[in-house]
């Protein structure tokens, strides 16, 4: 594709640019706020005499990009693909220590920290990454991290637990309160952000959660499903950015503890009490997550009973996450009005599942929730709402599709 084409298909979203030249080899990394307006000011004309930028247009080739969902992560993301690619026209960047740096330190519980290298500041033992051209974004980055990663950032280590630990940024290794190996895991998974390692950072966590759920250490399995979560909106870009949105505002509409990140969905379908099936669709951050998507052949109801037949699907869904020690979702969402969700709500009650359930009812899309007789209305355009009929669409049509494949079998039988 020309390099004019390129441009007019460049995200206005922030993240990171690769330019390469015609071997495809990396001579460039830069961030932006907005990919296009940035990337696009490298081919307007110039006046002036021929600059080093004029230089690299004329080498330019192909330009690669990589979504990310503020201009502080964009930060860690070039600052590691410039140390990967090593690019010419990065040079400037790379040698000069006067940009600030992150330091980790080397001591048993090793803080974070962000320091000057040529100034002499924080120049004690550890590892140095970046350097990056903005202090201000690089501290704006590592207070990203530290939500995910509760590692340690004070000079010395007090001899009671600071305020960080109270507001869940530390694990207070000041106390023991962490093992040493637990906390070098920390520090392993910063590493894996900084020096843009995804790969490596998502199989380490996974291994570690299902190491944590086979030893039935759920509450630490949770955890790091959460960071896990929390990582994949780090990387993906603004579709997470629009869902925490709507997560956000379906949270207060519900008055759910937290924003739900995986939403399980279940639906029925049949014709007159024929070839009955039961759907359940999983949703992780706003998108299908087809490899969790499952179907229900209705085994113990007969005739036309969508209660019972919900009640069933349910029943067998997480009777079998608790039989496996897997994790759950953060909300159940069920096709229907108040009869459907009390028929769910009791097998959950059953099977002592703690997780929140609610019910949408298609004709005037109305919200029903346990222990209230009247639904919650939410307006036409509330994000909380369009994310429900999104999931409970879904549902539906995966629910439909296998009704019709099973009646479709039955005919050619």
């Amino acid at each position: 594709m020309d390099i004019k084409e390129v441009l007019k298909h460049i995200p206005v979203s922030s993240g990171v640019y690769l330019m390469k030249d015609v071997r495809e080899k990396v001579i460039y990394v830069g961030k932006a706020i907005s990919l296009r307006r940035r990337v696009q000011s490298y081919f307007r004309k110039g006046t002036g005499p021929f600059s080093k930028t004029d230089r690299l247009v004329t080498e330019i080739k192909k330009i690669d990009w990589i979504l990310t969902t503020s201009e502080a992560e964009a930060l860690l993301l070039e600052a590691s693909l410039i140390k990967k690619y090593h690019p010419k026209y990065n040079i400037d960047l790379r040698d000069d220590k006067s940009y600030p740096s992150i330091l980790i330190t080397k001591e048993k519980y090793p803080k974070v920290d962000v320091v000057r290298p040529r100034m002499g500041k924080g120049a004690g033992e550890g590892r140095l990454f970046g350097p990056y051209v903005d202090a201000t974004l690089v501290r704006e980055a590592l207070t990203i991290v530290r939500r995910i990663f509760h590692y340690r950032s004070c000079r010395a280590m007090p001899d009671k637990p600071c305020l960080d630990y109270h507001i869940g940024l530390c694990d207070a290794p000041c106390i023991q309160n962490i093992s040493v190996k637990e906390y070098q895991s920390i520090i392993g998974h910063v590493v894996f952000i900084l020096e843009g390692r995804k790969d490596d950072l998502y199989r380490s966590l996974r291994a570690r959660m299902e190491e944590c759920a086979k030893a039935k250490e759920f509450e630490k399995a949770a955890v790091l499903r959460d960071q896990i979560r929390a990582v994949g909106a780090l990387y993906s870009g603004t579709k997470d950015v629009n869902y925490y949105k709507e997560a956000e505002q379906l949270k207060m509409s519900l008055g759910l503890s937290r924003p739900p990140e995986r939403v399980e969905a279940f639906d029925i379908s049949n014709t007159m009490g024929h070839e009955s099936v039961g759907s359940m669709v999983s949703f992780l951050n706003g998108a299908p997550d087809k490899n969790n998507y499952r179907r229900f052949r209705i085994r113990e109801v007969a005739g036309i009973d969508d209660f019972q037949m919900i009640a069933e699907v349910v029943r067998r869904r997480y009777a079998r996450l608790k039989k496996e020690g897997a994790l759950f979702p953060d909300l159940i969402l069920v096709d229907g009005g108040k009869g459907q969700l009390s028929a769910a709500k009791v097998e959950l009650d059953k099977l002592d599942v703690k997780v929140p359930v609610v019910s949408i009812a298609k004709r005037e899309e109305e919200v029903f929730i346990p222990g209230k007789r009247a639904p919650i209305i939410l307006s036409k355009t509330s994000l909380g709402l369009k994310l429900l009929q999104r999931i409970r669409d879904e549902a539906h049509r995966f629910a439909i599709g296998y009704h019709r494949h099973l009646r479709s079998k039955k005919a050619f039988d």
